[in-house]
């Protein structure tokens, strides 16, 4: 349907309205950077911590508190994300290592947590990111802990054992996998490649959509794709921004079993942030072999009203039969009843540290590609 020629001048001025804004968004934009970048300067001479998560988390709640639409929150957590990601890169990048290649889960959950500005370093092993932030190579480090469908990662637990680290920040990540190649042809498989997780996920799909195809497992989905892009024989299930990295085509897109699948992801560091009202605190904790200690050393959380939200227990490697337990709860350790049931509970456990109190993450992010 044509449009009438009496409606063009109406259109030409609601863009030159919007070329106005945009150019007032820029100016503010700068001016915010030009304060940033004084903050920094402040922050330096009075030897005062860079980054300050628990600000940003203000920031993002403000705006989004203030938002009366139509412009939608999520889309304005993002933005923010990515202001905030770009004034401090004026500064100082923040470096991050994630669990890689590019392209895996865990890279896409350290974008949507620290955007696009800060330094980001792939690191092949859960243990190399723990090595980088405990050597100061980077700031953070960002690790899976687990799946809405697949549970705990064991090695991400193991080395909170071994390590001085403290968790600063929770990433909670839809994921959604998706199957593809180089030809996108379905006919042209012969072998799939995947992590040992996305494969679990998917077990019920390849058993109906792909049967007799042998599966195999790669170090991460984006190693998977990696394989698939040197390979016509093969596919990988992997993230849309993994197909876009290593140009292959999907074959086919959501090809878990359960569609309502996120994983979480811990940020790692040296430090953890100041309570912000909505906490939470994990800690790591053995008992003493015998009856009822395991409910011994519950009870103080019980009798301080504290809600549990995550206890997973681990062999603790060190002796036959001892397990590791990691317990989640809500509340920051700077709370006085936290830090009483914490004394309480250290007296009833062979071992008691404190992994950090971090702020809680009620939203559920979803993957943006790069």
């Amino acid at each position: 349907m044509a449009i009438s020629k009496n409606r063009t001048p109406d259109l030409e001025k609601k863009r030159l309205e919007i070329d106005t804004i945009d150019s007032e968004i820029l100016k503010l934009l700068n001016r915010r950077a030009d304060l940033a970048v004084d903050i920094a300067g402040i922050k330096r001479e009075a030897n005062l911590k860079f980054h300050s998560p628990e600000r940003e988390k203000a920031i993002v709640a403000r705006v989004t508190a203030l938002n009366k639409g139509p412009f939608p929150n999520d889309a304005l957590k993002v933005i923010f994300r990515e202001i905030i990601s770009a004034s401090l890169a004026l500064e100082q990048p923040l470096k991050v290592a994630y669990f890689g290649p590019e392209g895996t889960f865990t890279h896409l959950a350290a974008l949507r947590h620290f955007g696009h500005s800060a330094h980001y370093i792939p690191v092949s092993t859960i243990k190399g990111i723990f090595d980088a932030v405990e050597g100061g190579e980077t700031d953070y480090g960002l690790v899976p802990i687990e799946n809405s469908n697949e549970g705990v990662v064991s090695s991400t637990l193991d080395m909170f054992m071994d390590y001085e680290m403290k968790i600063s920040a929770e990433v909670l990540l839809e994921v959604s996998q998706n199957l593809m190649s180089k030809s996108g042809d379905r006919k042209k498989v012969k072998k799939i490649y995947s992590h040992a997780q996305p494969i679990a996920q998917c077990k019920a799909w390849l058993e109906s959509k792909m049967p007799g195809i042998p599966l195999y497992e790669a170090t991460s989905t984006a190693k998977a794709a990696e394989l698939a892009s040197k390979n016509p024989e093969v596919a990988a299930i992997a993230s849309e921004m993994a197909a876009q990295l290593y140009d292959l085509r999907i074959i086919e897109k959501h090809i878990e079993d359960r569609k309502n699948n996120f994983t979480r992801f811990l940020v790692i560091a040296k430090t953890y942030p100041s309570r912000t009202g909505h906490d939470k605190t994990s800690i790591l904790c053995s008992v003493k072999d015998k009856p009822g200690a395991l409910y011994d050393m519950l009870l103080p959380f019980g009798k301080a009203g504290l809600n549990l939200t995550k206890i997973e227990s681990r062999p603790s490697k060190r002796k036959a039969w001892e397990y590791i337990f990691f317990v989640d709860l809500e509340g920051h350790v700077e709370d006085k009843k936290v830090t009483q049931a914490l004394d309480n509970v250290r007296e009833k456990c062979l071992y008691l540290k404190h992994l950090g109190s971090y702020a809680v993450n009620d939203s559920l992010e979803k993957p943006l590609l790069g």
